[in-house]
Order: structure tokens, then sequence, then C-alpha cells
């Protein structure tokens, strides 16, 4: 062991003998060169590893953009389905509304042509009875409202002041009107008899509801003396609840004085009306 100890201080004594002191001044700044080196190398790297991380950061950002491009798109995609799906439901339920409204179309236009055909049949009635009853006379009158037939008389051709007994008379013109009415075999006639506001304090009668009625009733009668079927014959009092004018004068209450026979199909048979008209439309269509 010391042998080995004495022969490596030899030795170190020997190479230090062998290097001069010049090579050992190369050396020490060859040293520092590629110490300078590898600060800088060190440098550079720290560096790059500082750029590789920003860079690696960036990539997660847009990885992260990207996803949420992605995601955005078929977000749009979705949305455009649901908008074709959405644009055709409506455009179908579009459809099923105009069709609707067509068919909405067709039955007022069939039903107005029904109306129309009774009209007709009104305006021909109208014709009838200005014809028959003498529409010439200033106490009759003949008119349309609302597509009814209104024959109005005024009470001193029917009535004696206060009486509900008809006069000889009237039996006159009523023969024309029971002869149109006999003539509408389909139709009513209502017997609408109306008076003034002064009381009535005459006889069993209470008043003038009472009064109108027994007017009403006793036209009914001397038509269906006249061969009028009861059947198609209906009597009304209104009192003086529903004046054509103001009862403030003995002109206006003589106006409001005064017998109406309604001329109008029966319900059932209006409604028949109406729907074989529709029922004949529908065939032609």
């Amino acid at each position: 062991m010391r042998k080995v100890l004495l022969l490596s201080i030899a030795g170190m004594f020997v190479l230090t003998s062998c290097v001069s002191k010049k090579e050992h001044m190369a050396l020490k700044e060859k040293y520092n060169e590629s110490q300078d080196l590898l600060n800088s190398a060190t440098v550079k790297l720290n560096s790059c590893l500082s750029d590789k991380a920003a860079a690696q950061a960036r990539v997660e950002t847009m990885k992260d953009q990207l996803a949420d491009l992605r995601k955005a798109n078929q977000d749009l995609i979705d949305t455009k389905g649901n908008l074709t799906t959405l644009t055709q439901k409506g455009a179908e339920n579009l459809e099923k509304s105009l069709e609707s409204l067509k068919e909405k179309d067709l039955k007022i236009s069939r039903l107005q042509d029904a109306l129309n055909k009774k009209d007709s049949v009104t305006l021909a009635i109208v014709s009838s009875l200005k014809k028959a009853v003498g529409i010439d006379d200033p106490d009759i009158e003949v008119n349309v409202e609302k597509g009814v037939v209104f024959i109005s008389i005024a009470d001193k051709l029917l009535f004696k002041s206060g009486s509900y007994t008809v006069t000889e008379e009237a039996k006159t013109v009523l023969g024309k009107v029971a002869k149109v009415i006999n003539s509408k075999p389909n139709f009513e006639a209502m017997v609408e008899a109306h008076t003034d506001n002064v009381p009535y304090q005459k006889g069993v009668l209470l008043d003038n509801w009472d009064l109108s009625v027994k007017r009403a009733t006793s036209v009914v009668r001397v038509l269906e003396e006249l061969e009028v079927n009861p059947q198609q014959l209906v009597a009304a009092g209104r009192s003086y609840h529903v004046p054509l004018v103001e009862n403030d004068t003995a002109e206006n209450r003589a106006k409001n004085r005064r017998t109406r026979i309604v001329v109008m199909p029966k319900i059932d048979q209006f409604y028949e009306m109406i729907e074989e008209e529709m029922k004949n439309l529908s065939a032609s269509n």
C-alpha cells in the first residue's frame, strides 16, 4: 500500500513537471470558453423550454377553441335541422289552416246562397202580397224586414175604438191576405196586435195586454174562417210596448194602434231549405 501511494505521488510530480505554464494557461482559457458556451447553451435551453411551455399552452388553448368551434358548428347543424323541421311543420300547419279557411269559406258561400234563395222566395211573396192586398191603400203597408214579410194594417180598418170585433170591411182585406197565405202552405202567419198607451177599462178585459191579445185572436179566427190552415197561424199581443212613434199625440197614437201579419218560413222548413241547397251545391262541385 505504501508502495502504491509513493508511486502515485511520484507520478504527480512527474506530470506536474511535464505540463508547462503556457499549456496550463491555454487549457484554462479553453476551460473558461467551454464554461461560457455551457452557460450560453443553458440560457438558450431555458429560453427554449420557456418557449416550448408557452407554445404548449397556446396549443392547449387552440385545442379548446377548436373544441368550442366544433361544438358551435354542431349546434348550428342541429339548429338548422330543427329549423328545417319547424319550417316543414309550419308549412304543413299553414296548409291545413288554408284548407280549413277554404272549407269555411265554402260553407259560408253555400249558406249565403241558401239565404239568397230564401230572400228570393220572400221577395216573391212581397210581390204577391202587394198585388193581392192593394198597396195603394195608405192604411195598409207591406214591407220586408230582415227577410220577413210584414203586412201592417191600421187599427181603424179592423176594429172600432176599444173593440176587438173585426169589422165587415176588414174581412175583405183579410180575405186577400188569406188567399196569399193559402198559396204558401210551408209558411207561418203570425198575427201581432199593438195598442196605444191609453189605459183600457171596458168590459171584462183587464188592460191593453188583454185587448191586444183578443184582437190578435179575433183576426186569427177570421183567417181560419177564410180557410187558412190553423197550423200556420200564430196569435200574439204586444200591448203598447213596441210603439212606432211616441204616444204623445192623437195622430201618433193612431199610428201605434195597428195589427201586423208576419209571413215567414217555418223554422224547420227554413233549415231544410238551407240543407237542401247545401246538398245541391255540394253535388255540383
